[in-house]
């Protein structure tokens, strides 16, 4: 019959699609191939059509690890066909020669580090090597107040997991005694003066464009009271850059260079109280230092006349700055200014909580560095702003833990199943559908299992279902306390429910935490956790901490193995 045959091509071709796009099947891209296979024939599309969108509904509803099987049987040369892999590389830098080029990525060690610090360290990094440069890891730290020592050690381990190393290592605040004489070479030149009016009137005279009587002062007084500042002899001043008050970029007029902070650094303790800004420490340390490549997000682009400014004054290199869009996802903060309230008040259980964007919340939830790598380079070196979704990133760690997570039976709001005339087996089952190296369990069973509640929802006496690896079960009757069928053989039914099964004496109870998006409409989302509790199968609970599995028909999790208790974390379907 024509229909038969329009069956078989659009099965083969759904399972083909579905298999190379994580388990669904487009209906456009396989109708597009099954009428081009059976044009020759004299069928017509309006014949084609229904058949095949029918048999992407029944596709769909398999299970990854299902279609992977069907397709290896009915089709193994279009298995085994090799996606194009997707080009992971970044453009070519301007003005960059091998070997000469050096970059940097300058974190201020006053928190952990997140997905948007990850684009920065990533794009520096893969630069130096791509052009078998150098790479600079330089620590901001000279604003005493939000410093903490800490978070030296911390950052550092956070780029070692991410697989990155440095060549060279500092601190900006070893250098203050550079940046003082500098201050000082601008002091002299007529060209920064030390100012001495309260935030509330600079702010004012900054929106009019209107000097200020400090500015008028000559380079000797401004030395004197310089020094005064460093001394400790006077507070409430500032060193200001002589720029243009009537600038229409209001970050040149007359931008603040040094200030005074009074805390203690952790690292420089009481050594110095007068603090370079970000303003003056940025640009001349990419000089100094030899950066010939810096990046920076783009909120920094009006500072560039500034650091170019500050360069030219004093006579020091300028380095090709250039400029990249933040990194946000939907739904996660970036931010330490919005990650720590919910801390504080105890709304995420702390940085490595697996709803946030920091990069030990997303190691503990299962996402690989090498995606988080490949995830930060597809978003480019752009300055277009724009919001990503998550999905993007899950979609790049599946194609990784794909081949190589084990495969396990998680029973989520288990029931007990009694299967009459049951055979008493030893069953060697597979850990990948087509990883064979990762080896096989061995699960001996009789006639009790727990299966899940909502899968025997859907199932009524008399239906065939197939408990998964295992033979068929045919229900004999449905009560609150459990579910009697009795055993219907081993054969393959192509449109039986497979479910997944733990044994009555093989099976641990687990929580498995599964988080959603901490924002929604820009309002914390107090139902952003939810904990599943369920029955997994006794060998998980041998498994190493930090190991990625996948449950079937639930999704990839990342193990916890910690006295005694096993834990799982969700990571994505």
């Amino acid at each position: 019959m024509r229909i038969n045959k329009i069956q078989k091509i659009a099965r083969i071709y759904a399972l083909q699609n579905a298999v190379n796009f994580d388990g669904k099947a487009d209906s456009k891209a396989v109708v597009g191939k099954v009428i081009a296979v059976l044009r020759k024939d004299g069928f017509n599309p309006k014949e084609i059509i229904p058949v095949v969108n029918k048999t992407i509904e029944e596709i769909n509803k398999l299970s990854l690890d299902a279609q992977i099987r069907e397709l290896e049987e009915l089709a193994p040369e279009l298995l085994k066909k090799e996606k194009k892999e997707r080009d992971f590389t970044l453009p070519p830098l301007p003005y960059a020669e091998k070997g000469k080029v050096v970059t940097r990525f300058p974190p201020e060690p006053n928190g952990y580090l997140h997905i948007g610090h990850a684009k920065a360290a990533v794009v520096d990094y893969e630069y130096a090597r791509m052009y078998n440069g150098r790479f600079i890891l330089r620590f901001d730290d000279t604003n005493p107040e939000n410093v903490d020592l800490e978070f030296y050690t911390a950052q550092k381990e956070d780029l070692q997991w991410l697989g990155i190393s440095w060549n060279i290592e500092y601190n900006t605040s070893d250098n203050i005694e550079k940046h003082y004489k500098l201050a000082e070479q601008l002091i002299k030149q007529g060209d920064a003066y030390v100012c001495s009016c309260d935030a509330g009137s600079i702010k004012k005279y900054r929106f009019e464009g209107r000097e200020c009587k400090c500015r008028g002062r000559t380079p000797g007084e401004n030395m004197d009271l310089w020094k005064e500042m460093v001394s400790s002899s006077i507070y409430d001043v500032i060193l200001r850059l002589k720029g243009d008050m009537k600038s229409d970029n209001t970050a040149m007029r007359d931008p603040t260079l040094f200030r005074i902070i009074e805390k203690p650094h952790p690292i420089q303790g009481d050594r110095y109280r007068v603090w370079p800004t970000y303003d003056f420490s940025g640009a001349v340390e990419d000089s100094i230092s030899g950066v010939t490549h810096p990046f920076r997000t783009k909120e920094y682009e009006l500072r560039d006349e500034c650091y170019f400014k500050l360069l030219d004054l004093l006579g020091l290199r300028k380095p090709y700055l250039m400029e990249f869009a933040r990194l946000s996802i939907e739904g996660m903060p970036v931010s330490k200014r919005k990650i720590k309230p919910l801390i504080d008040k105890g709304l995420v259980s702390g940085f490595d909580d697996i709803r946030l964007p920091t990069l030990r919340g997303l190691r503990k939830r299962g996402i690989m560095p090498d995606a988080i790598k490949q995830f930060v380079i597809s978003q480019g070196v752009s300055k277009v702003e724009s919001t990503v979704s998550f999905s993007l990133l899950e979609s790049v760690n599946r194609r990784i833990v794909d081949p190589i997570a084990k495969r396990y039976f998680f029973v989520v709001d288990p029931v007990l199943l009694q299967v009459k005339n049951a055979p008493v087996k030893t069953k060697e089952i597979p850990l990948h559908p087509s990883n064979k190296k990762l080896g096989s369990r061995i699960i001996k069973t009789g006639d009790i299992f727990y299966v899940q509640k909502t899968d025997m929802e859907k199932l009524k006496p008399g239906d065939i279902f197939r408990l998964k690896d295992l033979y068929n079960v045919k229900i004999i009757e449905k009560n609150k306390k459990k579910i009697i069928s009795e055993y219907s053989g081993e054969n393959l039914l192509p449109d039986s429910l497979k479910i997944q099964w733990v044994t009555d004496d093989y099976f641990i109870n687990m929580i498995v935490y599964v988080p959603y998006p901490l924002f929604i409409d820009d309002k914390y989302n107090k139902n952003s956790l939810e904990k599943i509790k369920g029955y997994a199968e006794k060998t998980v609970s041998t498994l190493k901490t930090g190991e990625i599995i996948q449950f079937e028909r639930f999704g990839f999790v990342r193990i916890e193995n910690i006295n005694g208790k096993t834990i799982g974390f969700f990571t994505h379907k």
